[in-house]
């Protein structure tokens, strides 16, 4: 059922609240799924705040699925990014099949348009590989937002997301955005590859 018509600003207090449950249900789960950060900036967002809100709501809601399928929660480890309807899966599975069979549950999610699966068959990587791409993340971000791209450009609309050294760029952006952005990122150290995701306006 489609959300029904409500001011930003409502739309904005609805967001906040499901942010506030979050470290909640994250403290109740195991730390096998990395989520994005939530309560990022939404003052310049490009999506309206429903979409915000919806995207939210996608990711706890995969994020639920992946708990309640102890099967694949044991044989993955995988992370969960919602943007404008579209969610990217990255991380690593035992096996192809579970790959695909969590990937098939996240499709059938309300509101999801499409999904990316990103999930690489392998061992789990190593909590000093996830320390070193959290701050691959960060320094992305402090690059996108460091005045040497577009002047003015608000980083908060790109999603930066880092897996195994693998940087993952989405957001809603002009191709002149896409490409000053993507070179930024791939010149920082540590990073192997990026891989753009943007949708473009």
């Amino acid at each position: 059922m489609p959300l029904p018509p409500l001011p930003n600003a409502l739309w904005l207090a609805l967001l906040a609240s499901v942010i506030g449950l979050v470290p909640v249900l994250q403290g109740c789960a195991p730390a096998a799924v990395v989520g994005t950060a939530y309560g990022a900036s939404v003052i310049h967002e490009r999506r309206p705040a429903s979409t915000v809100l919806d995207d939210e709501v996608i990711e706890l809601q995969a994020k639920q699925r992946f708990f309640q399928h102890r099967e694949i929660r044991r044989a993955s480890r995988i992370s969960i990014t919602s943007y404008n309807y579209r969610v990217l899966l990255t991380g690593q599975a035992d096996n192809a099949e579970v790959r695909k069979r969590f990937a098939d549950i996240v499709s059938r999610l309300p509101k999801v348009e499409q999904v990316y699966n990103e999930v690489r068959i392998g061992p789990a990587i190593s909590l000093a590989q996830r320390s070193r791409d959290a701050l691959i993340t960060s320094r992305a971000k402090i690059a996108i937002g460091g005045g040497r791209g577009i002047k003015d450009f608000d980083a908060t609309r790109v999603k930066v997301v880092t897996e195994d050294g693998v940087v993952y760029l989405m957001g809603l952006v002009t191709r002149e955005e896409a490409e000053t952005t993507t070179e930024l990122v791939r010149r920082l150290p540590g990073v192997v590859r990026v891989v753009k995701m943007f949708e473009f306006i």
